[in-house]
């Protein structure tokens, strides 16, 4: 007789978008943002660290020596961020002196931007200003700042007048003493200022020589930059300026010394971006491991890094295609050997000390973490996560959706690269006779990339059965020059037609439900968005936050770095009012008939908010269901838990109301025509 078989218990089911979830909003909010700006400190590691729930300031974190617990090294209010190019850079430098008087720090801090020098271990320790305060129309702000002897070396941007082109950036050498903080001319300038941008400078190990990365308008630092090398006189000073790397068709991306003294580079002169070793006496620059793999990206801040030079002659490497791993390279033999671990992402921040190497990684089962490799004995392991048990939590790792990265085609059978993300919840399923609604994610940039990593504003979506398809529509980084160089121009049409042959595709597989389609993106993505909404009826809402929404506007409104980056995405100011015309949210305002969500930052520098006041009288008059939430206190990228809350409630809020399916969790947002 065959026993019988128990009868399993049937999966509850429930219609996707009205799925119960621990990962609320103001759960996504806590673990918001990630550590960065990696650095040692003798054999201690610091870094910067997201605080939301703070007002969204960053502090500055330690983990000592002797492999303790890391621990914030400023109290609030102290913020430690650059305000730099309105995207900022490395905010912080510091060096070991003596066991009794401990580290020397300096950094930014944002409500003033001025820098200020710190002694944690010192009795009493309070920060002290080395710069002055700045005043109305000749404001100062310092980034990438390096010690070097009596003075902290860095890029100093100085504010000249009401417009926000009307601005310098120049090398700069700042007293530790203290004198300039009072006194503006006791900054001493190092470079003049025929470059318009420029990262900080790297000291050679003998300190004979420095290196920087200089490029100018209309050109942006993945179009075109030049290594700059030069020789530090007696006084401080330097001389013999020369060009020895780049130019208007070659990004180099970073440059670090050697122990040996001698120079690398990351550059992609072979249409990817590769390492390669420099002399500094001239001669031929020699790729060190030549691959069809990025080992850099967009410099989109000064110092960022890609790669980390170590004692013993090995250099400590990221790189892939889309995603990234770490690994340690030979340069005299190009042998390359890859760390083994969970991660799928790094952030471009390493630092090295001794045999350890250090960095900020994360992957689809873990948030970005502070990681540790010990090039020894080849094992990696996290040291560190932002915020470690201050975060609520735990959160239950069964909600987390598991991303399928994927390749699509395009119309012209171009590839199209996104990383998919199903609605999953671990106790709850749909009904069989039910497809899921998806939203779109175009990311910002355009120039950037996303990584299939765990981000529980994507949780907060898949666990109560939405899904969402993040695309790495063409003019993103990770694929080599020729990959992004697919947006020149074509901003608008190429971003457009990416994301909805993605949405399409899953439509058309049974993945996706064709009528319950959405796009969301912030800032260049949140141009995406508007533009796709205009552009076609494939998606039935859109969610758009701190967005392009006018070319021209753009480049007359928006800051100094992306002043001409319209050059390169739509074309030359002599075609710019037609491509405006033709592409802008502003423009074919006319054409749209789905409900959207606009966020926008009142704050916001880079795409203000004159932009959606002008987008949304232009909408005034027509039927078409909206809601617009403007935010004091916020720039360009929500920072404050409080903020951050709020956006993603009203997002889903959108979507229930447009997909019909209730959501009696959150307030309801109100659209109006």
């Amino acid at each position: 007789m065959v026993p019988s078989v128990p009868a399993q218990p049937a999966v509850p089911t429930a219609p996707y978008g009205t799925w119960p979830s621990p990962i609320a909003a103001a759960l996504a909010a806590a673990h918001d943002g990630r550590p960065e700006y990696l650095g040692t400190v003798g054999a201690e590691v610091w870094w910067t660290e997201p605080r939301p729930d703070e007002g969204g300031r960053r502090t500055l974190v330690r983990r000592p020596a002797d492999g303790g617990p890391a621990a914030p090294a400023l109290p609030a209010p102290w913020n430690v961020r650059s305000g730099f190019t309105e995207y900022g850079g490395r905010p912080w430098a510091g060096r070991e002196r003596g066991a009794a008087e401990g580290p020397l720090i300096v950094f930014t801090h944002f409500a003033d931007q001025r820098m200020y020098a710190y002694e944690p271990d010192a009795p009493g320790a309070r920060p002290r200003p080395l710069t002055p305060l700045g005043t109305v129309g000749a404001g100062l702000r310092w980034v990438d700042p390096v010690l070097r002897e009596g003075a902290v070396w860095c890029v100093m941007e100085e504010f000249t007048g009401p417009a926000p082109t009307d601005v310098r950036r120049v090398l700069a050498a700042v007293p530790l003493d203290g004198s300039a903080a009072e006194d503006r001319s006791a900054v001493r300038e190092l470079t003049d200022d025929r470059h318009r941008f420029s990262t900080g400078a790297r000291l050679s190990p003998d300190g004979r020589r420095a290196a920087w990365l200089v490029w100018d308008h209309p050109r942006m630092p993945w179009d075109g930059t030049e290594l700059l090398l030069a020789e530090v006189t007696a006084e401080g000073g330097l001389a013999g300026v020369r060009t020895v790397l780049g130019g208007p068709d070659e990004a180099v991306a970073q440059v670090e010394w050697a122990a040996d003294g001698s120079l690398l580079a990351v550059s992609d002169r072979g249409g990817w971006w590769n390492p390669y070793r420099v002399s500094p006496t001239g001669g031929a620059p020699v790729n060190l491991c030549p691959r069809e793999e990025e080992f850099g990206g967009p410099l989109w801040k000064p110092g960022l890094a890609w790669l980390a030079p170590l004692a013993e002659g090995t250099v400590a490497v990221l790189h892939g295609q889309g995603s990234s791993v770490l690994g340690v390279l030979d340069p005299e033999t190009g042998d390359l050997v890859d760390a083994a671990g969970p991660w799928t992402a790094w952030q471009p921040t390493l630092a090295a000390h001794g045999t350890r190497v250090y960095g900020v990684a994360a992957s689809p089962r873990s948030p970005y973490e502070v990681v540790e490799l010990d090039t020894a004995s080849g094992h990696a392991r996290p040291v560190a996560t932002a915020e470690g048990a201050r975060r609520p939590g735990p959160v239950d790792p069964a909600y987390y959706p598991e991303p399928l990265s994927r390749t699509f085609l395009g119309p012209d059978d171009h590839e199209i690269h996104a990383h998919v993300y199903p609605p999953h919840h671990p106790t709850l399923r749909a009904p069989a006779d039910e497809l899921p609604p998806y939203v779109v994610w175009a990311h910002g940039g355009p120039t950037d990339h996303v990584p299939p990593v765990l981000d529980l504003h994507i949780a907060y979506f898949t666990s109560r059965g939405i899904g969402v398809a993040e695309v790495n529509y063409g003019g993103s980084t990770g694929y080599g020059r020729a990959y992004r160089e697919r947006l020149r121009e074509q901003w608008g049409v190429v971003d457009v037609d990416d994301c909805a042959a993605v949405a399409r595709a899953l439509a058309a597989e049974g993945t996706a439900d064709p009528r319950r389609l959405a796009i969301r993106g912030g800032s260049a993505g949140g141009w995406t968005a508007a533009a796709s909404l205009a552009a076609t009826d494939l998606y039935a809402c859109g969610t758009v936050i701190y967005p392009v929404l006018d070319l021209t506007g753009f480049a007359a409104e928006t800051h100094d770095l992306e002043s001409r980056y319209a050059d390169g995405l739509a074309g030359p100011p002599e075609t710019l009012a037609v491509r405006c015309r033709d592409r802008s949210p502003l423009s074919r305002a006319d054409r749209i008939t789905a409900p959207f969500v606009l966020l926008q930052g009142l704050d916001d520098a880079v795409c203000p908010p004159a932009q959606a006041e002008r987008f949304l009288a232009a909408l005034r008059g027509r039927s078409v269901p909206h809601a617009y939430l403007a935010f004091e206190g916020e720039g360009h990228g929500f920072r404050r838990a409080d903020t951050i809350v709020r956006a993603l409630e009203a997002e889903l809020s959108l979507y229930a109301q447009t997909f019909g399916f209730e959501r009696p969790d959150v307030p309801r947002l109100e659209l109006r025509a």
